[in-house]
This record gives structure tokens, sequence and C-alpha cells, in this order.
């Protein structure tokens, strides 16, 4: 799949990303560091590229609607964490991705688990594995 890194993620996330077989596009590497959200998420379209991100304003589903992007991943790690719970979130991310296709949906991502919503009234929960 298509995906653009948000700021807040780095060159290890990339990695893991990259060698699952997905294609990486960061929004440092961009020049788009410090761009507005609407920004981030309009390059995103046109791209066709879905968002992984660790910021939850990306989580209003009425402010971004998911059917109207290419999708975003939210991952949600621990208020202490190390490099191992990224990798988990990721490793979470890159198995729900095997599975079905981000566009269109809103997934907040943790460790063996993947939140789904389509639009803002519905969520499903799903093991990522």
């Amino acid at each position: 799949m298509r995906l653009k890194l948000d700021e807040n993620l780095g060159k290890a996330c990339a990695a893991l990303l990259l060698r699952s077989g997905h294609d990486v596009s960061t929004v440092f590497e961009q020049g788009m560091t410090s761009a507005s959200d609407e920004d981030v998420l309009e390059a995103c379209r046109r791209e066709k590229r879905g968002l992984v991100t660790l910021d939850l304003d990306f989580a209003n589903t009425v402010r971004y609607r998911p059917a109207e992007n290419e999708g975003i991943a939210i991952l949600r790690l621990p208020r202490r964490c190390g490099r191992e719970h990224l990798e988990a979130a990721v490793a979470a991310l890159v198995e729900g991705l095997t599975r079905t296709d981000l566009g269109g949906k809103l997934w907040i991502v943790q460790p063996g688990l993947i939140r789904e919503y389509e639009d803002e009234t519905s969520a499903t929960w799903k093991p990522a594995r």
C-alpha cells in the first residue's frame, strides 16, 4: 500500500513498513514539517496515500471524514514507550493491511488490536492477528 508517515514518525517506522513491501514517503522527506493537518491530508489525497501518524487530532471523524481520504492509521503507544512498542504497533498495522485496505477508513492501531471507523457513527474492534 502507498503510505505517508507524519512528521512524528521517524526512520525506524519507515524502515519497518518498507521491509513489509509498502511504498512509503514521509512528511519530513517532502519538506512538509510543520504543515497543517489539512495540508498533510490533502497531500495524501493527491498522492493516493494513506496517512500513518501518532497525532490524535486525525481521530476527529467529523473534521477528517474517513470516506474522503485514502485512510488514516493512528498508532497508539503507551506514554512511556520504547522502540519495542512502536514495532509492535507497526506489526499490527502491517498485519491489518494484509487483510484489508485502509482506504476510506480510520484505524486506531495498538499492539494486537485495530479499531476501525468508516464514518463518525460506526466502529468495530478487530484483532490485529
